[in-house]
């Protein structure tokens, strides 16, 4: 027994010995590969990143050279620091501390040592690189802004994080990535495919030549260029309206869903995100809690609607037959009260509205009425706001619309859920949540949704989804843009409500938007706002909205505009729509007076009333 014991585990460790030898010189690369990294030089070659156009065909984003010193650890030999430092513009400190980065992600594998050398600098730099053992030049491009505006449509593009690595293995230390707007969404696209060389390196880690005569070497593959459905000249048009003022202005093609404008202000040049001061321009930006440059208004900032609300009320209600287009509610002292809710209404004491007069004068009063028929038909209030609340989520309301940009909000529709947290007797009818009736209730939404809105009432009855991308080079856009989305209203019931919002400009609340030859279909919307001062629930001046599209027949454009604490819908957001519209569908705008008004209008010092860095855009 013990004699045979030997032999057996002297067996066992021959064959795991041997099994050992198999792995490492016949199937493990392991020592190969670091062999490689020794001998030869991996250089990746990177294709120009793709242009971006606007719809008519305008150069928005193209590229332009840029030049990054690498740096390999381990092939590092004592060299000028003084020099290097004075050529590239950098302390010494700041030398040391990207060296000491490289060394910890590798001591082998290249790292950027200095991102986006300019042109003036390279040109100086490859004169001394002798001097610099164990670094090289590597060309890459980065983006050139043909254009002042449309940094939050465009986006940026930035160096790889560990995060973006991780998620990604084709990224390595030292790239680009398309960190907002359209440079993410379509990173893919704009990036194409990187190739690669690989060079056969001396003993004295000097390069020789190619590795086996370049068999291993790939060519990149080209980016695709990327046409957007915006009109530059009429986003450059909005972004100046918008000057010195705190708001949005999205405005969509209700035939396709291509969104021809998305401005939101304050708002920054895209170039200042580019090249190596980038980072100080973008915290900058990024800690100005006031103005917030960064948060897109036209896509990020929720709302409650307002008026422009009742229009959805009103096509509800017909599709529910609560009422029809004769149904009339008086207006009794100016006030409507019901179950503690007081409500004031503009419309004088003792006057009746039916449907058109309802939506043309904007009386809450009418509107409160008909709220209530929808929610208490029937005598069950959940029941009837849970119907309400599918009605509204048909036209993309209280969900993301799955436009192709990466940011937004989803806004709010509430259910019955909602109210019987709040109620949780489930003692509450139409008249406990009629604020929602003029969109001042928890409804929250975003101007690209109220913009959606304009060009589905515009469509009688369905939309597009909205996007950002008109083309892509040798290829096709997602066939979600091309697919009609209908809504749960009949098509016959958005007639009435088309005259009403059509007798809104002629003869209503938003007069001041008439364009001679255009008839325009439109809300205006006066929106209280509150914020929290020091812990203090605060209200601050009412914010400014419209909606709107035109011509009311064979509609080309929708649109809606928020300008924050501008008073009453006629008074900013109306006029500034309306101007936009001429521009769009004429080409040039004739009302110079009231265009002077609105280019020359500020309300720097209604925001300069609050000290607190709340953003108004934030209703709490």
């Amino acid at each position: 027994m013990r004699t045979g014991f030997f032999p057996l585990l002297i067996g066992f460790f021959g064959i795991v010995l041997f099994a050992r030898l198999v792995s490492l010189q016949l199937l493990s690369n392991e020592y190969g590969d670091m062999s490689l990294q020794n001998s030869v030089l991996k250089q990746n070659i990177y294709p120009e990143r793709g242009y971006i156009f606007d719809r008519n065909g305008a150069l928005l984003v193209s590229n332009q050279p840029m030049y990054d010193l690498m740096v390999i650890p381990r092939n590092v030999r004592p060299f000028d620091t003084l020099d290097l430092c004075t050529t590239i513009n950098i302390s010494i400190e700041e030398l040391n501390e990207q060296i000491n980065k490289a060394k910890r992600y590798s001591m082998r594998a290249p790292s950027a040592l200095v991102s986006q050398i300019s042109k003036q600098d390279y040109a100086v730099l490859q004169e001394k690189m002798w001097k610099f053992p164990g670094m090289y030049i590597q060309r890459k491009s980065v983006r050139a802004y043909q254009t002042d505006v449309a940094a939050n449509v465009l986006g940026y593009i930035s160096e790889v994080n560990y995060f973006d690595m991780e998620q990604d293995p084709y990224y390595v230390k030292g790239e680009l990535i398309g960190r907002q707007g359209i440079e993410k969404t379509y990173e893919k696209i704009l990036r194409g495919t990187k190739g690669v060389n690989y060079l056969q390196r001396d003993k004295f880690n000097r390069i020789i030549g190619k590795y086996k005569n370049g068999i291993l070497d790939t060519l990149p593959k080209p980016a695709k260029d990327i046409t957007l459905s915006i009109d530059v000249d009429l986003q450059e048009y909005g972004t100046q309206l918008l000057a010195n003022k705190r708001g949005g202005i999205l405005a969509i093609e209700p035939s396709t869903g291509e969104i021809l404008m998305s401005v939101s202000t304050p708002t920054y040049t895209p170039n200042l995100l580019v090249g190596r001061a980038r980072s100080e321009y973008f915290n900058t930006l990024k800690q100005d809690t006031l103005n917030r440059f960064l948060f897109d208004r036209s896509l990020q900032g929720q709302y409650p609607p307002g008026s422009p609300f009742k229009v959805l009320n009103a096509l509800i209600a017909l599709e529910e037959e609560v009422i029809d287009t004769n149904t009339r509610f008086t207006c009794y002292s100016g006030h409507f009260y019901a179950r503690n809710q007081f409500m004031e209404c503009k419309c004088p004491s003792g006057v009746q509205n039916n449907l058109n007069k309802g939506i043309h004068n904007s009386c809450n009063t009418y509107f409160s009425n008909v709220y209530r028929k929808i929610i208490d038909k029937n005598n069950d209030a959940a029941d009837g706001i849970n119907i309400w609340s599918e009605h509204l989520s048909s036209f993309g309301l209280g969900n993301y619309l799955g436009y192709d940009h990466p940011v937004g909000q989803a806004g709010y529709v509430p259910n019955a859920n909602f109210y019987n947290l709040w109620y949780p007797n489930q003692k509450w009818r139409g008249a406990t949540t009629v604020s929602n009736a003029i969109g001042q209730g928890e409804i929250l939404m975003t101007p690209i949704q109220l913009a959606n809105v304009a060009a589905t009432i515009a469509n009688r009855g369905f939309f597009y989804t909205p996007h950002f991308v008109k083309g892509i080079q040798g290829t096709f856009i997602d066939p979600k843009y091309r697919t009609k989305r209908y809504t749960t209203i009949s098509e016959e019931h958005f007639t009435p409500v088309i005259e009403g919002m059509a007798n809104v400009v002629k003869i209503g609340t938003a007069r001041i938007a008439q364009i001679p030859g255009v008839e325009v279909c439109g809300k205006t919307g006066t929106i209280e706002n509150f914020t929290r001062i020091n812990g203090v629930r605060t209200q601050l001046t009412d914010h400014s909205m419209f909606i709107a599209f035109a011509p009311k027949d064979n509609p080309k454009i929708a649109i809606a505009v928020i300008v924050e604490n501008g008073y009453w819908g006629g008074r900013w957001a109306a006029p500034i729509a309306s101007l936009v519209i001429e521009k769009y569908l004429k080409g040039n705008v004739k009302r110079a007076w009231l265009e002077n008004r609105m280019l020359n209008g500020s309300l720097l010092d209604e925001y300069a009333k609050v000290t607190s860095n709340k953003p108004f855009a934030i209703n709490e």
